[in-house]
């Protein structure tokens, strides 16, 4: 078994696609995650994900997945590898992109969060992995300052303190996803009764 400094780190990087250019605090910590050799786990949609890309790209950095839908890539300036993300036919909108995101939270052992405190999908990123107790770095735009998340009471603080529109943002997407759970739950334990059955006779 290899030591820590061995073994892959991956963060997941992600923020609003309405922000066009990465302040000078987020280029510092980019630098960071370069020196530090983690992989990087980006989407593949205008905005933050491009920029990240770009950054990157102009740094020669290699160690980077572009995830997207169904396989299929709208940005990838470095020409990395892409990992596919199969989305339930049926998915649209928000539904159909938050899929790619909720894969990169599950693989991701970190998240590093680029935030407008109004980005539903960011937010929806941020409970995602806060939910899993994954530590995220996040970088409040309005603050220019980085505050760290450790569980999903500390999101609901950070969504708070950016007024009543988010935090009810918040209860929804973090509604939406308990849903979600129980409804996978669901489906897991359909599929799988006839062996749970068995396990629990054959003790």
């Amino acid at each position: 078994m290899g030591s820590i400094a061995e073994q892959v780190v991956k963060i997941f990087i992600a923020g609003p696609r309405s922000l066009r250019k990465l302040d000078g605090s987020v280029k510092i910590k980019l630098g960071n995650i370069i020196n530090k050799n983690y992989t990087v786990l980006v989407g593949d949609a205008v905005g933050v994900d491009k920029l990240t890309q770009q950054f990157l790209h102009d740094a020669l950095y290699n160690n980077v997945v572009v995830y997207a839908s169904q396989g299929k890539a709208r940005n990838n300036v470095g020409n990395w590898r892409i990992e596919n993300v199969t989305v339930r036919k049926g998915l649209k909108g928000f539904d159909f992109y938050t899929a790619k995101d909720l894969k990169m939270a599950e693989d991701a052992d970190y998240g590093f969060m680029i935030w407008n405190g109004k980005s539903k999908g960011t937010l929806n990123n941020i409970i995602n992995l806060s939910a899993q107790s994954k530590k995220i770095f996040v970088y409040f735009v309005p603050h220019d300052k980085f505050y760290t998340i450790k569980n999903i009471e500390d999101a609901e603080k950070l969504a708070k303190a950016c007024g009543e529109e988010t935090t009810e943002m918040f209860k929804k997407l973090r509604n939406r996803k308990q849903r979600y759970n129980v409804e996978t739950q669901y489906e897991q334990m359909t599929v799988n009764e006839v062996f749970d059955e068995y396990e629990e006779n054959s003790y």
